[in-house]
């Protein structure tokens, strides 16, 4: 083990916290400048620079002629998003919904999620399925901007009661200091995310973890902290909008413009493989709906968000044992399906028609 890999994770825990805060900040306050509500800010401008660094290697795998790497990433990213991301900011504190997710934004996801299952069904994602998906988020991308840009009134009423501060002269030439601090941040978590997972790979490696349970663990939620250091950061300076908007744009930044780039650049398409058309990319669709009664009731309170952060944990332990083909994971499999799932979803679509009926307290 090299005596580096300490201090890079040490290094990019540090580059990870202060990016975030750096993003957060700079993307917040550009909103008012621009006329950008915070949500579409974290549905765009946050979502898209935390995924820098999956697209990058999804564009690099596919190039290289790896395309299974840029599949499994791109599907548990997503996966990873929902449940870890969003379950672990609400367990910090309760999340906000807006109801502009419930009408646009998680249909569109669902819809985006499905339309990539079907253009997966032949085994590949081709040149033509990229062209489509990229056409798909620069639609997406600009019609949100265009949209927010129609309530500017009602964003700098909102920033006024935020920041105390509405002139329009003195928001104009702090863009640059704030688009700065935007660029800067979005920089130091992609150099933080890349300095840990190189670090925790070097030490995971001297101790004989196996390459399987390396890339399961410390490579996939590795190359998610940038969400999950945005998210949760914005969840304690009460951005809640970008902290949801956040893990819901990076999905669709994941499927569209990741796979959209990979799908152009891989000269021959990227395979997809069955294992994950037959587990991994049901799960994802499963997990986008699931989260529908969630936001239905306006909220992700504490219990919703540790439930949802628990399920993640399960879908990794069902990962694991499925890669040393345990002689329990039928049973397992067995008592999920027919037992917890459904008991789970019950609950949720109990909860949401309560919430239509009386106030439910946000803890």
């Amino acid at each position: 083990m090299s005596l580096f890999a300490p201090i890079l994770v040490l290094l990019g825990f540090v580059a990870l916290t202060v990016g975030a805060e750096f993003l957060v900040r700079g993307a917040s306050r550009l909103a008012l400048a621009f006329g950008i509500a915070p949500l579409v800010v974290g549905l765009t401008v946050v979502a898209f620079g935390t995924s820098a660094p999956e697209a990058a290697v999804s564009v690099w795998s596919a190039a290289s002629g790896e395309g299974g790497i840029a599949v499994g990433n791109v599907v548990g990213r997503n996966i990873f998003n929902i449940l870890f991301v969003l379950g672990l900011s609400a367990l910090v504190a309760p999340l906000v919904v807006s109801q502009q997710l419930v009408r646009l934004e998680v249909p569109i996801l669902i819809g985006v999620s499905f339309l990539f299952y079907a253009m997966s069904l032949d085994g590949k994602i081709d040149r033509l399925d990229g062209a489509i998906l990229l056409a798909g988020v620069i639609t997406y991308t600009g019609w949100a901007i265009r949209r927010s840009r129609r309530e500017k009134k009602a964003v700098a009423a909102e920033y006024e009661a935020e920041f105390g501060d509405t002139a329009p002269e003195g928001r104009a030439s702090s863009i640059p200091i704030n688009l700065a601090w935007a660029v800067g941040g979005t920089l130091m978590l992609v150099a933080g995310s890349r300095a840990l997972v190189t670090g925790a790979v070097d030490i995971a490696e001297y101790f004989n973890v196996s390459d399987v349970i390396i890339g399961l663990t410390i490579v996939s939620v590795g190359t998610s902290l940038p969400e999950v250091a945005t998210s949760v950061l914005a969840s304690i300076r009460g951005e809640r909008d970008i902290a949801v908007g956040n893990a819901i744009g990076s999905n669709l930044f994941n499927i569209l413009a990741v796979f959209g780039l990979t799908g152009l650049v891989a000269p021959a398409g990227v395979a997809v493989a069955r294992t994950v058309l037959r587990f991994d990319m049901p799960v994802m669709i499963a997990v986008v709906v699931a989260i529908l009664p969630i936001f239905f009731t306006g909220r992700i309170r504490r219990w919703e968000g540790g439930l949802m952060f628990a399920y993640y944990w399960i879908y990794l332990g069902f990962l694991v044992l499925t890669v040393v083909e345990h002689p329990s994971l039928e049973t397992i499999g067995q008592i999920l399906t027919l037992f917890v799932l459904p008991l789970t979803m019950i609950a949720l679509l109990f909860t949401a028609w309560r919430s239509r009926q009386t106030p439910v307290n946000p803890q």
